[in-house]
């Protein structure tokens, strides 16, 4: 890669997962059934991009044109059909910019999700692809492999700045017509949008043929409410202000929370879609390994 330490990328975290790549490809292979038969990269179907040549490689695939201008030896790499391809779609929006009980924002938990993931799955030579969004596609990375894909990765989430509106359903609808090959979706956001229409634009991925898994970002006050004093709560996407005494709403705030993740967490199981509760408390690498661990004790079933 083209230069380290990277700011979202922690490897002393994802070493962690030295020893799951198996139980990552079970997660993937279980949701893309019969979808990508082999996790190798070829030389056949689809041209990927160029990788340096090493010695071994087959002399038949050198890409004599980039040699002519490089003097230099490149590989070119295709990509056979049974690659799993997934689509990692990162809410940029105001609201994950809240941090008040947790050591970062749920951007920033987002971000080191994002890295942690897109490493993973390249790691098992998958494709995947990064879209950082508000109410606008602000950073689109197509699918890839390579360390060069990675760096782009990693260096892109670090551009990333928090936006204000959120217009979820809208860019999940254009994301499904665009996006050609079905896959797997990763949806990292707090889901703060009208219910109803984001999982109208989810079904839109679902009738696409697309896999999902929806991790939903919280911070622990988000959730538990734990203001005492009267308080002026700021709409970070707005700028709407109210001065709120939270001993008058603090039980109808948390049934009305209550009730909006229950809703996503229902509806998202009544369509086959992996709906993830993720607190930003929770170190991310510790909540994707019990995450893996349920799905592998699942498939063991």
């Amino acid at each position: 890669m083209a230069r380290v330490p990277y700011r979202y990328f922690e490897p002393h975290r994802v070493g962690k997962f030295a020893n799951l790549a198996l139980v990552a490809r079970q997660v993937v292979e279980g949701f893309i059934s019969g979808l990508h038969r082999s996790p190798h990269r070829g030389f056949s179907v689809e041209f990927s991009e160029h990788r340096e040549y090493a010695p071994g490689d087959d002399l038949r695939h050198l890409d004599w044109v980039a040699w002519g201008r490089t003097d230099r030896y490149y590989v070119k790499q295709y990509e056979q059909e049974t690659n799993l391809r997934a689509y990692i779609l990162l809410d940029i929006s105001g609201s994950m910019n809240y941090r008040y009980a947790a050591d970062q924002t749920k951007l920033q938990y987002g971000c080191f999700l994002t890295a942690c993931l897109a490493y993973l799955m390249c790691r098992q030579q998958d494709l995947v692809g990064v879209v950082g969004f508000d109410e606008k596609i602000r950073l689109h990375l197509p699918p890839a492999s390579s360390p060069a894909h990675l760096d782009r990765v990693f260096t892109g989430l670090e551009a990333l700045v928090p936006g204000r509106l959120t217009a979820i359903a809208p860019t999940f609808h254009e994301l499904a017509e665009r996006i050609a090959k079905r896959g797997l979706i990763i949806i990292i956001s707090d889901l703060y949008d009208e219910p109803a229409e984001v999982m109208r634009a989810l079904q839109h991925f679902c009738y696409k043929k697309h896999q999902l898994i929806v991790f939903h970002l919280f911070d622990p006050a988000e959730l538990e409410f734990p203001f005492k004093r009267m308080t002026n709560f700021v709409d970070l996407e707005s700028g709407q202000r109210l001065q709120v005494d939270p001993r008058l709403v603090r039980e109808s705030y948390r049934e009305e929370l209550a009730a909006f993740v229950e809703r996503y967490r229902r509806e998202c199981s009544n369509r086959n879609i992996e709906y993830v509760l993720a607190p930003t408390a929770q170190p991310y690498d510790l909540m994707l390994l019990e995450y893996l661990g349920r799905r592998r004790r699942l498939l063991r079933r």
